[in-house]
């Protein structure tokens, strides 16, 4: 008699498990970034934001790290990631190997008009690009759109090919790691995300003491968040909602914009990227 009226209870529970409501299941919003800074810094970023979508989004939001700029690509494609910030490069890579499944939400206002600058030492007697002809030179990621992509498109355009007119290229993996590079001679130019510099200038970083604004890009369109394929839509139209809504004159969306360097998000599509590809189709790193 007991063990019957204990089978009867725990077919009870199942069947209350069973018609428990969807709302109680919690979404597993796993987000990621393109490596251009240092591991610490990605995660110091992240964590105000992360709190910020969970509250807005109510997905339990989890920061996957990544060794590589491939990695993200990777992770988009085969859905082990939903969100990430990427560069232009790297949104244009991510749609090529989704076959335009990737999504861009949303970018910063400053990705509309974004640039890069080329880096000397500070006693560095060269005055121009074409000076730099002979030198030893430093870019970030292979895969990076500020720190190689454009600084290359440009350089290009200012008639030095990096591969025949340098005495060397390196890649130092990072933008900051770019600065430490020619601060610390290890390569006499290089190149990186404006922001970047920017950003290690105020905070009066050593190796940025060191360096010298050589030139600046053109504006170009950058970084974005970007979707998976298949993302649930209700899921990317809260997302994309949480990141309009942020405002500098709200006190608790300060410190989320600020350590985005962002004065605010705005809506993005994947055209807006389309000289992004092109360029790198003719600095010949797509084929």
């Amino acid at each position: 008699m007991k063990r019957q009226l204990l089978q009867t209870a725990l077919l009870c529970l199942l069947g209350l498990a069973a018609h428990l409501p969807l709302q109680a299941q919690t979404t597993i919003l796993r987000v990621s970034a393109i490596p251009d800074e240092a591991p610490t810094e990605l995660q110091r970023k992240f964590k105000p934001l992360g709190e910020y979508l969970k509250k807005e989004t109510g997905a339990d939001v989890q920061f996957t790290p990544v060794t590589d700029y491939a990695a993200v690509v990777e992770g988009l494609a085969t859905n082990k990631i939903d969100l990430a910030w990427l560069g232009g490069f790297t949104f244009v890579q991510a749609k090529l190997r989704t076959q335009g499944g990737a999504v861009p939400l949303v970018q910063r206002a400053e990705d509309e008009v974004f640039t890069s600058k080329f880096i000397v030492p500070t006693d560095s007697k060269a005055k121009t690009l074409t000076d730099l002809r002979g030198s030893t030179f430093a870019f970030g990621s292979p895969s990076s759109t500020s720190g190689h992509l454009m600084p290359r498109y440009f350089l290009m355009q200012a008639g030095l090919d990096p591969d025949k007119d340098f005495k060397t290229v390196a890649f130092s993996g990072a933008h900051d790691a770019t600065v430490a590079f020619v601060a610390a001679g290890r390569a006499e130019a290089g190149a990186l995300n404006a922001s970047v510099l920017d950003k290690l200038v105020e905070a009066k970083n050593p190796n940025a003491a060191k360096v010298r604004v050589l030139a600046t890009t053109a504006p170009y369109y950058d970084y974005n968040w970007t979707a998976r394929p298949g993302l649930d839509a209700a899921l990317q139209k809260k997302i994309t909602e949480a990141f309009l809504k942020l405002n500098a004159a709200e006190p608790a969306h300060q410190e989320i914009l600020s350590l985005q360097r962002a004065s605010k998000f705005i809506p993005t599509k994947a055209s807006n990227y389309d000289s992004i590809e092109s360029a790198a189709r003719a600095a010949g790193l797509l084929k």
